[in-house]
């Protein structure tokens, strides 16, 4: 069954996503809220920051940082690329 939900990033109607990508209140919220073309976008923004600072998944006070960056991202406060950042020449 295909979900549709209200995405509270772009403010349109997009496919949900197929589960909580995230534990607990947070994963919901994003469940219920954040459609899958959004989700995309987050984790390639994700792996942009990941690779630009140089994080480590496994290292709890990184995964914060990279919870709090992905709540401005997808429900706005503002997320930006790493300072500095400059895009691959295509």
């Amino acid at each position: 069954m295909n979900r549709t939900v209200h995405c509270a990033k772009h403010g349109l109607s997009a496919p949900g996503l197929a589960f909580a990508p995230w534990p607990g209140p947070l994963g919901r919220r994003i469940f219920e809220s954040i459609g899958a073309p959004a989700w995309q976008e987050w984790l390639a923004h994700q792996t942009l920051l990941i690779n630009e600072h140089r994080l480590s998944p496994l290292d709890p006070a990184h995964r914060a940082f990279l919870e709090g960056e992905m709540q401005k991202f997808l429900f706005g406060g503002g997320a930006e690329k790493p300072a500095g950042y400059q895009a691959p020449e295509a």
